[in-house]
């Protein structure tokens, strides 16, 4: 019987690594369960991948499709990180000229479904129904983000302001919406770019095409925004739990831990705020001079993840304030390279982190226990801090409502208040308390069972493998 036999799955997640780790970790969990999985991407992204255990080879290959050249895209950029904020609607362009070789490829596989990110619509539109091929809508977005975007029609909002404030959809009260400064400085995303196709289109017509949604989220965490995205979409909705970062220990100790671990075993417990935004949020100078001053007031230890440039096409690399470096010596490190961030969350002096709010660095934050604070800058950040602050998971850092300014002492203050406040401790007990949900594996492994039984169930036995050109 068809519902039998073990799936092939292929993946192909947007050029971004706040979005290729998480489709790898689902990869990672479909592969456990003995099914094929080919994860799509360019050549460069997959060498910079994190390796795999051994014993997950045989069920999960890398399939390189070189990236189109695109004027106006640096060579080697293949990457959201590799290049600056408004380059990456050049990226998004060479993305979908990827089409092409991507349904070439599909026509020579067993492919039973294929699982595609918001920027590829055009999988669930075209390329998956043309070849017979089922198709999901993986978002790593949370239903809340995906919820308050909305539905494929009727969303009348074409103005910033109208993105302040919870949608006429959602049936509950809420505080789910974007600052005013926040959806501004990403208002392109909503507005258009050189594709011709906005963001927020993308995202609308990816859940629109599929045939089902699959979502980064738990039932007990946001089951009534999984119900309200189940409306919107009119289409099933999994939840898939929250993927936690799961790290393949080679024995191989990485070089780069070790001095990284001398230095944070010589702090006091509890109390190294670790600063990182992630791959792509680049703070602006002023906003670096200010984050590097609050550091610096606040008297708490830190580590800081500093990147200075988008990619070697940037024209704006930022710099630290003079004599900040030796004003901090010996109480705080900047680094400005990688660094393992998930073992640096999880060392016991380590209090809390400054993060720009991605939903993987909160995941990690949660499995490790440690406080949020919150410095929003990009994408569905805004949305994922109104969360955090609903729930009393983290704490934004006050700022400007018009421009998104804020003070060294602003950042101080609320440092302080996470990691070492009686008033914080509300923050860092929440933290504690939702662990359970997002990293219960035993849980996880029942949603990934589901979602997966349901794949099986209804994967197209009649494949159409006409020619296709798209």
């Amino acid at each position: 019987m068809a519902a039998d036999k073990n799936l092939h799955i292929v993946i192909f997640p947007w050029l971004a690594f706040g979005h290729m780790i998480p489709y790898l970790e689902l990869c990672k969990l479909i592969a456990q369960k003995g099914h094929r999985v080919s994860f799509v991407s360019t050549p460069r992204n997959i060498d910079r991948l994190p390796k795999l255990p051994p014993h997950l080879s045989p069920f999960l290959r890398f399939v390189g499709i070189p990236l189109p050249q695109v004027e106006n895209l640096p060579p080697n950029a293949e990457a959201t990180t590799d290049v600056p904020y408004d380059v990456v609607q050049y990226l998004k362009k060479a993305y979908d000229d990827l089409k092409q070789p991507l349904a070439d490829f599909l026509r020579t596989t067993d492919a039973d479904w294929v699982l595609y990110d918001f920027a590829s619509y055009w999988l669930g539109q075209e390329i998956g129904p043309s070849l017979g091929i089922k198709t999901a809508f993986f978002s790593i977005f949370t239903p809340e983000c995906l919820g308050f975007f909305g539905p494929m029609s009727g969303d009348k909002r074409t103005k910033p302001e109208d993105f302040t404030v919870p949608p006429e959809w959602v049936p509950f009260p809420t505080t789910v919406a974007y600052r005013y400064f926040e959806i501004k400085k990403i208002f392109d995303s909503v507005a258009g770019n050189i594709t011709g196709v906005s963001d927020l289109e993308r995202l609308k017509m990816s859940a629109h095409y599929s045939d089902i949604v699959a979502v980064r989220a738990c039932p007990e965490f946001n089951q009534e925004w999984i119900e309200v995205l189940g409306d919107i979409c009119s289409k099933t909705v999994f939840p898939i739990g929250q993927l936690p970062t799961s790290e393949y220990d080679s024995g191989d100790e990485n070089p780069a831990w070790q001095p990284i671990k001398q230095w944070l075993d010589q702090q006091p417990k509890g109390l190294v705020v670790y600063v990182a935004f992630g791959s792509e949020a680049k703070p602006n100078q002023h906003e670096l001079t200010e984050i590097a001053l609050g550091l610096e007031k606040s008297e708490l230890p830190f580590f800081w993840v500093l990147r200075t440039r988008r990619g070697p096409s940037d024209p704006d690399p930022i710099e630290l304030p003079d004599g900040f470096e030796e004003r901090t010596k010996g109480r705080g490190v900047v680094c400005t390279t990688w660094a393992p961030q998930l073992k640096i969350l999880g060392h016991e002096s380590v209090g809390g982190i400054l993060t720009h709010a991605g939903w993987s660095s909160v995941v990690e934050a949660v499995q490790s226990e440690k406080g949020l604070i919150l410095l929003t800058f990009l994408a569905d950040q805004g949305t994922n801090a109104r969360v955090l602050e609903e729930k009393k998971m983290g704490y934004s850092v006050p700022r400007s409502e018009v421009d998104g300014s804020f003070t060294s002492d602003s950042v101080a203050e609320s440092l302080n208040l996470v990691v070492v406040k009686d008033e914080g401790k509300i923050y860092r007990d929440t933290i504690k308390e939702m662990k359970d949900l997002f990293v219960n594996k035993e849980r996880n492994d029942g949603l990934i069972d589901q979602f997966l039984g349901y794949l099986k169930m209804h994967r197209n036995e009649n494949k159409n493998s006409q020619d296709i050109e798209v």
